[in-house]
């Protein structure tokens, strides 16, 4: 056999590429329809050989760095990225930037910083030298930033969208810099920027004409920079939440209103009522969105207010004091309204409600939560009339009864978002719910009547789940999760916390659910090892796990993760019998940016303070106050020096006998 090779390959002759004849143009049409979603997938195809391996770095063009330490090497592997998000690298200083920009200078088009930092001026300036085709930048959070680096952003003069949220010390002048170099803005986010006034948001208004989205929220500013914002013949989505110079006084002295607008949040600003609201939009014919949440009580008046608006299409009123002539005067509006959302409204009533939805046919999603006085009628009005809903949150209606439920999985299959957390539930309801065959996200929270049975439907019927909420269903055991890991394979998400009849057999059925990305299983405490395991192997995009107060699992749990799970980025191991091997193997995962560590007593300091070094991707980690006073100084300032973010928690053991860490 060796001889025939031999002279095969004296010959000349070898086994043909099967890919030898795909085109470029081929493999990037494929590379395509695999998307971003799906790294695996990619990850595997560019593995397949090295024409695949080379096509795959010229074809993408979006790019989310696991760590900051692959920065230096990614220019060369991909030459052509037009998109850099950077939210998974902590620390991205001014050399990194400088670096990168000169790599992808003619290609780079938007950079997200959004979780970054120890970067400044300089290397924002670099940025915007040296690519000019660049449109778009988040630096939002980056609260040490100052006026120097908006001056720095102002050179970049192509730039239309610029987010700048929590940058606390960006003041006046540093947003009229902006203003004067980047007049291509379309969309610019200040929320929190608490030293930007007027001055600075009349600057943005007069130099940047093409604004489309402005976001003022929680800004010290009042009806002055206004006048000028309401003239931007462009602008579609205002923001003023949490604004508390914002006044009728202010607003019934404009006379003029964006022609455009289709978007308007006024949340959280107690002093507007319907007299201002009238004046601000009174010719906002255009007006899609309206968001009124925690402001002032809806009355008659406000109701009569909103009927001029007949494009409206979305009302949040989520926490505010609602009146039943309020809800009425909406009645006979000519609005036809997709969404409504009435979340912790107080006031909410059978009469009103069901007067309000009978007009509004058409909704698409409704928000209920906590409105604790609507009962069997406004359910069966709701269903009735509203047969297209796709959405229906009603967590916490516990004057709803148990045949209202009913009604739900008989009228609304188009359904594909259902909470119904906290409510009075049985098995019969899942079994009418599981009509809704759209269904992919279903809650069912501290529901203590639903048991196995019902969960049986619902795994049988709707195959399309990919969010399951059992937190605290204590009728749920391991034959339920093994009909739902069953007949939903797409499913992503799932809450099991507090069920204490769960143990590993339920995770094992879960282990055949590939696309699992959330697991929540605290406070079970027959979990053990072997059923982590089973998940860490069968589920391989696994990002979020919650495994506190399960006291059984050990060591073996965290070396099945560490050998399976590379994409996990965030876990909380409190309470379990972890030790330094243990958490050692887990900080080798190169993805984990988040760990929450209490009461954890077979962890010592050394061991601890070598996983914190091993882990260098950590952006978040939450401790026992007392590692603060054990650590080095030096070591946690190392930590800091590299993006982490401690967390020191005080808090009171709760499980007698446990010490808050194992003494050296």
């Amino acid at each position: 056999m060796k001889k025939l090779k031999n002279v095969e390959e004296e010959e000349g002759h070898h086994q043909p590429d099967p890919f030898d004849g795909l085109t470029e143009e081929i493999i990037h049409l494929i590379l395509d329809h695999l998307g971003d979603d799906d790294p695996l997938a990619r990850k595997s195809f560019s593995l397949a050989c090295k024409s695949f391996l080379s096509a795959e770095s010229r074809h993408r063009r979006s790019l989310r760095p696991l760590s900051s330490d692959l920065l230096p090497s990614v220019p060369r592997r991909y030459p052509y990225i037009s998109r850099l998000d950077l939210s998974l690298c902590p620390r991205v200083d001014d050399g990194m930037l400088t670096s990168l920009s000169r790599s992808w200078s003619t290609t780079l088009r938007s950079v997200d910083l959004s979780r970054s930092r120890f970067f400044s001026h300089v290397g924002l300036s670099s940025l915007a030298a040296n690519c000019a085709g660049l449109v778009e930048i988040d630096l939002s959070n980056a609260t040490e930033l100052t006026d120097a680096a908006a001056a720095a952003i102002a050179e970049a003069r192509n730039l239309e969208r610029l987010r700048m949220g929590r940058c606390k010390l960006i003041t006046d002048m540093g947003v009229g810099c902006i203003a004067v170099g980047c007049r291509k803005l379309t969309l610019l986010c200040l929320k929190w920027c608490l030293r930007v006034s007027d001055l600075g948001v009349g600057l943005i208004a007069m130099k940047c004409a093409d604004i489309r989205s402005l976001d003022l929220s929680y800004l010290p500013i009042t009806e002055k920079s206004l006048q000028p914002v309401l003239k931007l013949q462009n602008l579609e989505e205002l923001i003023l939440e949490g604004c508390p110079g914002i006044c009728d006084d202010g607003l019934a002295t404009l006379k003029e209103s964006g022609l455009s607008l289709k978007v308007l949040n006024l949340s959280n600003c107690q002093n507007v009522s319907q007299v201002g609201l009238s004046s601000l939009t009174s010719e906002a014919q255009c007006l899609q969105q309206l968001i009124l949440s925690y402001g002032s009580p809806v009355t008659a008046d406000l109701g009569k207010c909103l009927h001029k608006f007949s494009s409206l299409q979305v009302v949040r009123l989520d926490g505010c004091m609602v009146t039943c002539p309020g809800m009425k005067a909406m009645v006979n509006w000519g609005a036809r309204l997709k969404e409504l959302s009435l979340s912790k409204c107080l006031g909410v009533t059978d009469d009103c409600l069901s007067f309000l939805v009978q007009t509004q046919r058409e909704l698409r999603k409704l928000d209920i939560t906590c409105c604790r006085k609507i009962t069997y009628a406004s359910i069966n009005s709701i269903t009735s009339s509203c047969s297209s809903l796709c959405s229906l949150r009603m967590e916490l209606c516990t004057l709803v009864s148990r045949d209202a439920y009913l009604l739900i999985g008989r009228r609304c299959q188009n359904l594909e978002e259902l909470d119904l957390t906290d409510n009075d539930i049985d098995d019969e309801v899942l079994m009418s719910i599981s009509r809704c065959s759209k269904l992919r996200i279903l809650k069912l929270g501290v529901c203590s009547k639903i048991t196995d049975d019902g969960l049986k439907h619902i795994g049988r019927h709707c195959l399309n789940l990919i969010e399951l909420d059992l937190y605290r269903s204590m009728g749920i055991t391991d034959a339920g999760i093994a009909e739902i890991a069953l007949g939903c394979p797409a499913l992503e998400m799932i809450n099991m916390a507090y069920n204490e009849d769960v143990t590993d057999v339920a995770l094992i059925s879960l282990s055949k659910c590939p696309r699992l990305k959330a697991v929540e299983i605290r406070g079970c405490p027959y979990v053990s090892s072997i059923g982590l395991s089973a998940i860490a192997r069968g589920c391989r995009r696994l990002t979020l796990l919650d495994i506190k107060k399960c006291y059984n699992i050990n060591d073996n749990g965290m070396l099945s993760l560490a050998q399976f799970s590379p994409n996990l980025r965030q876990i909380n191991l409190s309470y379990c019998s972890v030790t330094d091997v243990g958490l050692l193997a887990l900080a080798s995962i190169k993805c984990l940016q988040n760990m929450t560590i209490l009461h954890v007593a077979g962890l010592t300091q050394s061991g601890l303070a070598a996983a914190l070094l091993a882990c260098r991707c950590l952006m978040k980690v939450k401790l026992h106050a007392s590692f603060k006073s054990s650590l080095p100084e030096s070591l946690i300032s190392y930590i800091e020096a590299r993006g982490c973010i401690f967390q020191w928690r005080d808090k009171v053991c709760q499980r007698i006998g446990i010490p808050c860490f194992k003494q050296e």
